[in-house]
């Protein structure tokens, strides 16, 4: 692994990831949204209020694993951090301690994992939210991904719930929309 590479960024936030020491990495979530998100982070990161524009740094392991950065909706905290939101609430946590309710679209990451490589994805598993960017920045790689459709606007009427979309799985909970069997 280099000691000093960039590798992504989120457009309902934007995230980009600097490796600026072996053993770290710093993603920077911005809110791109004409509206509040929510911030989550896990692990490591927890969670934070960001109106448009607003970044937030977090510093995570350069070995994590399984790690994923989402938008929460309509939300409110009281002074201790305690509350809900409409869509990703994290068990009514400011500071997101486990994954998030769905929906919720998710940007997911593992970083110096298979031939020391990073990988990362936009995930639809838990649902649909708000639009989502996840993009390189440097160092050769310069693709990124992206979904920035109108999901929430075509979600089917079975799936459609308050600011989001579920995924059939979540909804129906069968092996037809689920994968459960390992086939």
């Amino acid at each position: 692994m280099s000691l000093s590479r960039n590798l992504p960024t989120l457009s309902f936030l934007f995230v980009t990831l600097f490796f600026a020491l072996v053993h770290a990495a710093r993603f920077d979530i911005r809110n791109n949204c004409p509206y509040t998100v929510w911030a989550a982070a896990v692990p490591g990161g927890g969670g934070k209020k960001l109106n448009r524009g607003e970044t937030w740094a977090i510093e995570v392991n350069s070995g994590t694993k399984q790690a994923r950065i989402g938008a929460r909706t309509k939300c409110s905290f009281d002074q201790s951090g305690r509350g809900k939101c409409e869509t990703g609430d994290c068990g009514g946590l400011l500071q997101c301690k486990a994954y998030g309710k769905p929906p919720n679209t998710l940007a997911e990451y593992a970083l110096n994992q298979f031939g020391n490589r990073d990988s990362f994805y936009i995930s639809f598993l838990e649902g649909f939210n708000v639009p989502l960017e996840f993009s390189p920045t440097s160092n050769g790689c310069t693709r990124g991904v992206k979904c920035a459709a109108d999901i929430n606007g075509q979600c089917p009427k079975q799936l459609k719930v308050q600011g989001g979309c579920n995924n059939p799985c979540t909804v129906f909970n069968t092996d037809q929309y689920c994968c459960n069997s390992g086939n």
